[in-house]
């Protein structure tokens, strides 16, 4: 690991300087102001580890403002991604490793360190000053280039708004909601994965190595089931005084092109599994809010159908019809919407099962236990208690339609939503 970066240095207003003026450039005077900041930080090679060293200890300021303003890793890595160019990224994945080292591991909680790892963050160079020389030597830039992508990094990061927290940022806690119990707060996710999760990622494995598509739908209707009934056990013990769980949530990143019914399949999967959602198009993600166990599943199950649905719409079709615009779009809205459908019926067919008496077990058999009458309520007062938590994190929603304008897109989609294996090894979605 590097030696920590001293605050500042000589080169410490230098680069302030340039910052501020790249920050306070309007669109049409940027150029001019990123060319005259990159001139004056590169214009010695011999004031240049100073600068390496400033700019990491200016990251510390610039990054743990972000946190403070409800931004995560993954988060402010999207953002670039969308925005600006791989060497911005991989600059980008450097100041958050360089301020990452102010905080323990055990001040992260288990979303932020997975993010993290996700990002492979680290340390890699030997000593601060020698940094922006050994990153320019990776990447083959000039002085001259690299001091302009820093620059505009650091313009992009400085310009986002505050936005709703979905935990808290390094070292900090969570204060509890107006009007929770005494002793309740608000959490982070837990420390380490669920074992009822573990099953479903079982489950779901299994279900993508078969050869019999039938097997793969049953498989995956189990895994379904099994996160119902893993909801349906958490309500119960919040029922019984066991468990004070408050809603958390989590964001997923959301991609051009075909945003909006990719943003639906989320909401699809969200809503079978007593959570809601709330995209912030300008940003490219989602906020999924609920249960933690539950966010879990929501994550999981969203990924695979993401990943098969591109699959099966690369598939579909036939000839120049398959690749317009209309029929991609009505293809990915149709599977949304069966989606749904599937996953709510497994829900439902758990719930009245659980009402019954009937408990899935994690190795999928069932067992016969009393009816707990507290069970519809319980369920209910969670959903009530996602839906307060999203009017507090998001007071002001505007709802919006997706269209759809091609038969042939909606009838394909529908039946590649029927063959959906819902497993979760086909790829990785980008937080």
């Amino acid at each position: 690991m590097g030696k920590r970066a001293q605050q500042g240095g000589d080169a410490g207003p230098l680069l302030e300087q340039a910052v501020r003026s790249v920050l306070t450039a309007p669109e049409e005077g940027l150029d001019l102001a990123l060319d005259t900041g990159a001139s004056l930080l590169a214009a010695a090679p011999g004031q240049w580890p100073a600068v390496s060293r400033a700019l990491l200890g200016y990251a510390d300021t610039v990054v743990g403002r972000c946190w403070s303003a409800g931004w995560r890793p993954a988060d402010l890595v999207r953002v670039v991604r969308r925005g600006l160019k791989p060497v911005h990224l991989a600059l980008a994945v450097d100041l958050i490793a360089a301020e990452d080292r102010r905080h323990p591991s055990a001040a992260l909680d288990r979303r932020w360190r997975e993010q993290l790892r996700e990002l492979e963050t680290e340390v890699w160079w030997p000593g601060d000053e020698q940094y922006l020389g050994a990153f320019a030597q990776r990447h083959r830039l000039d002085r001259f280039a690299l001091a302009t992508a820093v620059l505009e990094l650091l313009r992009t990061w400085g310009r986002l708004p505050p936005i709703a927290p979905v935990g808290p940022a390094p070292g900090q806690s969570v204060p509890p909601r107006s009007g929770s119990q005494p002793g309740s707060q608000r959490p982070g996710p837990v420390t380490g994965e669920p074992r009822m999760l573990a099953r479903i990622r079982a489950l779901l494995a299994k279900a993508e190595s078969t050869e019999y598509p039938e097997e793969a739908e049953a498989l995956t209707a189990k895994a379904q089931q099994l996160m119902a009934q893993h909801s349906i056990d958490e309500a119960l013990l919040a029922a019984a005084g066991a468990d004070r769980d408050a809603p958390g949530a989590l964001r997923i990143g959301v991609d051009n092109p075909y945003e909006g019914p990719k943003t639906m399949l989320l909401d699809a999967v969200a809503a079978a599994n007593r959570c809601r959602v709330v995209w912030a198009k300008e940003f490219g993600f989602c906020t999924v809010v609920g249960f933690d166990g539950d966010l879990d599943g929501v994550e999981l199950l969203y990924t695979s159908l993401l990943v098969q649905a591109t699959h099966a719409l690369n598939k579909a079709g036939s000839g120049r019809d398959s690749r317009s615009k209309a029929f991609r779009q009505s293809f990915l809205v149709a599977y949304a919407a069966r989606i749904r459908e599937r996953l709510t019926t497994a829900t439902e067919r758990t719930t009245s099962a659980a009402a019954a008496g009937r408990h899935l077990r994690e190795d999928g058999t069932e067992e016969q236990l009393l009816p707990d009458e507290r069970l519809l309520p319980a369920l209910a007062a969670r959903s009530e208690a996602v839906d307060e938590e999203v009017g507090r994190l998001f007071p002001k929603l505007v709802s919006q339609r997706v269209r759809v304008s091609d038969g042939e897109g909606w009838a394909a989609g529908r039946a590649a939503a029927d063959r959906a294996a819902l497993h979760g090894r086909a790829g990785e979605i980008r937080r």
